[in-house]
């Protein structure tokens, strides 16, 4: 079975189904797949914007730092040049009139030595000592802050950038960050931290700062497809699932089922058992609502045409029986003036002759009779009483000395048609009246068995029934007469000591 025979066999609501499926899954696919694209592309754009702002934030930190470092190199240098007394007043003065630089500061001689200091700068022995000109940047021990140690001549100058005004510039720069983490070798200084309780997801980048001395790890809140976002990635499929489901809901329901209601109507209808019950609901469509109408509109017309064919075969039928009964009449008168002229006639071979064709007209009265009593059913001649009938009516109408006659029968339950009865009739006449006038004493056995469903044997068996004994024209004239009778039946008549026998058509058992 090809594909194109598997489609036509599958219901109507399925083949809709199959039909927008093929037509509108692909373009909400490539729509799907269109904003799919979309969103990985605003992704990635917004992943280019948050590596931007992080960058800057970056930079907002590395300039703080860088402009501290330089404020105290400037200031260590000018304080440590005119000697160790005195040193801190004289950097304090220059920091001062330079805007957002570290206020705290410690100056210590080229060993690392502290000369003197201002406000609190911490443990400073973890920073490795500086040559002039050289920046070393560490997480200050024991303080929120960045620890600055800078060479100069003469000394070595340390200030802290503390975590406040890491935050403000780190806030300052803008932009959605998350988390800003500053770390060194040891240890790690938090300058902007998650919501408390949070539990997004980031995009941490890292940015060296301070030469390499610490790195700034920065987070952003990693994008994420939202729920929204997802429902606009499906909308497509959505809107083909709901299209294919409404049309077929539709289709099942306002076509098939109305269809279908209609079909078991009809198929349930039995001309001659009541009239066709149509459902009176059919759903919304005029269509099929005028296809119900034409159904019951032809129904109409088949049953009127019915019962106009009915009335006609019953007349014609009352007609057959009426011609048959009268033909069976004036057999029966024909026979009743052949006995009649028979019983006056002169001589013996008159009346014999009389008696003879009378017997002959009575077998095909009897055949009209039988098919007359037959027609009602319309199953054709039943043999078993026609030859019940035959045979009595030779036992009556045969000469005195041959009314002894014994006739046996054995004859089974068959129906034959009118022109094989006739047949049979006048064949079973002939044998029985040559028998009983050249053997009357003798008994005649007649028998008919069914030898296939549509064929049956007819065997009479009589001492005188001798084949090839035909030294008299009465003889003769018998054996030519049922001969012919047996080619009327279109059969071999087999002819056997006492015994002929001939086959002839029936019909099929019941």
């Amino acid at each position: 079975m090809t594909a194109t025979d598997r489609f036509a066999r599958l219901p109507t609501a399925a083949k809709l189904l199959l039909i927008l499926t093929a037509v509108l899954l692909p373009i909400g696919a490539a729509l799907a797949w269109l904003g799919n694209n979309g969103i990985l592309q605003a992704d990635a754009a917004l992943q280019g914007r948050n590596q931007d702002q992080s960058r800057a934030l970056a930079s907002a930190v590395e300039s703080l730092i860088a402009r501290n470092a330089l404020a105290l190199r400037i200031a260590g240098n000018a304080a440590l040049a005119d000697g160790p007394a005195g040193a801190c007043e004289r950097a304090q003065r220059a920091l001062s009139i330079a805007p957002g630089v570290a206020s705290s500061f410690e100056l210590e001689d080229s060993s690392g030595k502290p000369i003197c200091a201002v406000g609190e700068v911490g443990q400073t022995g973890v920073i490795p000592l500086t040559a002039p000109g050289d920046i070393k940047v560490r997480i200050a021990t024991g303080a929120d802050a960045v620890a600055i140690r800078v060479g100069v001549i003469n000394g070595i100058v340390t200030g802290n950038v503390p975590l406040a005004e890491l935050s403000a510039a780190a806030r300052d720069a803008g932009g959605n960050i998350a988390t800003v983490m500053l770390t060194d070798e040891a240890r790690e200084l938090r300058v902007i931290g998650p919501p408390p309780g949070s539990d997004m997801q980031l995009r941490i980048s890292q940015w060296p700062l301070g030469n390499g001395n610490i790195i700034a790890r920065i987070g952003v809140p990693r994008s994420q497809l939202t729920t929204q976002d997802q429902l606009t990635l499906l909308l497509p499929l959505l809107m083909w699932f709901a299209a294919a489901m409404i049309a077929w809901l539709v289709v099942s329901r306002l076509l098939v089922r109305p269809l279908k209601r209609l079909e078991r109507a009809v198929v349930a209808y039995r001309p001659g058992e009541g009239p066709l019950k149509l459902p009176t609901r059919v759903g919304p469509s005029t269509e099929i609502q005028e296809l119900r109408n034409a159904f019951g509109r032809a129904i109409g017309r088949v049953e009127e045409s019915e019962r106009e064919t009915g009335a006609a075969l019953d007349g014609q039928r009352r007609l057959v029986r009426e011609v048959h009964h009268r033909v069976k009449n004036n057999l029966q008168v024909v026979a009743s003036l052949l006995n009649i002229h028979g019983r006056t006639a002169e001589t013996p071979e008159a009346r014999a002759a009389y008696a003879s064709i009378s017997r002959r007209v009575g077998a095909l009265s009897i055949v009209h009779r039988n098919h007359f009593a037959e027609m009602e059913e319309n199953r054709g001649i039943s043999i078993r009483p026609l030859v019940n009938e035959l045979a009595a009516e030779l036992r009556g109408t045969a000469p005195e000395d041959a009314r002894r006659v014994r006739i046996d029968l054995d004859i089974d339950s068959l129906s034959t048609t009118q022109d094989v009865a006739v047949a049979v009739a006048f064949l079973i006449t002939e044998m029985v009246e040559f028998a009983m006038l050249n053997a009357p004493e003798a008994p005649i056995e007649i028998s008919m068995r069914r030898t296939s469903e549509l064929t049956a044997r007819l065997a009479i068996s009589s001492p005188v029934l001798v084949p090839g004994s035909e030294d008299s024209p009465e003889k003769i004239q018998f054996e030519r007469i049922i001969g012919g009778l047996a080619k009327q039946l279109r059969s071999l008549l087999e002819r056997n000591l006492g015994r002929y026998s001939v086959e002839l058509p029936v019909f099929p058992p019941r």
